[in-house]
């Protein structure tokens, strides 16, 4: 047994070298973009209008542009559509193909997402992740510092983004911190490792 890390880690740094946004006004900013991906079927309901109201407040601060790539679920389309729609410094869009996406990933300052392939890419990236579910299958990026459980609770959600967005050493340190999941270095090992094999 061969541990090489993750091919995802490779394929998202790989990708970020050529990856750019179709909305240079995103590239523009002064602001801090705040990236939110939300979409998993147990927060359908009250768990998705808290993080709405989460995400009004924390717009409402002024110094941040929060975008958020709207999954087409009807659960996920309603509250968002309902409760943010119209909000300043808050950009509903459409889904983005992964090479703008890794390129939207690469312009954030913060990434809140539920979802588990971003709490492997992201920290790749040096983006420090809040996941807005209460568990996550993915233990290794909470130990290791680069992902944070926040569920979905509003409070909670507004007091971890401030934490990133007021404290410049807690941001350093936790964008800093090694990414359990790979280096960007996985498939050379699995090459090396399948030629020595195929040398005996």
């Amino acid at each position: 047994m061969f541990v090489t890390g993750n091919t995802a880690i490779d394929a998202v740094l790989e990708v970020q070298k050529s990856a750019f946004l179709r909305d240079l006004s995103l590239q523009n900013t002064t602001k801090r973009v705040i990236l939110v991906t939300a979409h998993r079927r147990e927060s359908f309901g009250p768990g998705f209008d808290s993080i709405c109201a989460a995400l009004a407040r924390l717009a409402a601060r002024g110094d941040v542009e929060i975008v958020y790539p709207v999954h087409p679920n009807p659960n996920v389309q309603d509250p968002v559509s309902r409760q943010l729609s119209g909000v300043p410094n808050l950009r509903l869009i459409e889904p983005l193909g992964y090479v703008e996406f890794v390129a939207l990933m690469a312009r954030a300052y913060v990434i809140l997402t539920d979802s588990g392939g971003i709490q492997e890419e992201a920290p790749a990236l040096g983006k420090p992740v809040l996941v807005l579910r209460e568990k996550t299958e993915r233990p290794e990026a909470v130990e290791a510092g680069t992902a944070r459980l926040v569920g979905t609770d509003a409070d909670r959600i507004v007091r971890e983004t401030e934490i990133l967005l007021d404290d410049e050493a807690e941001y350093a340190r936790r964008s800093r911190v090694h990414n359990p999941y790979g280096d960007g270095h996985a498939s050379e090992r699995i090459r090396d490792v399948l030629l020595a094999d195929a040398g005996e």
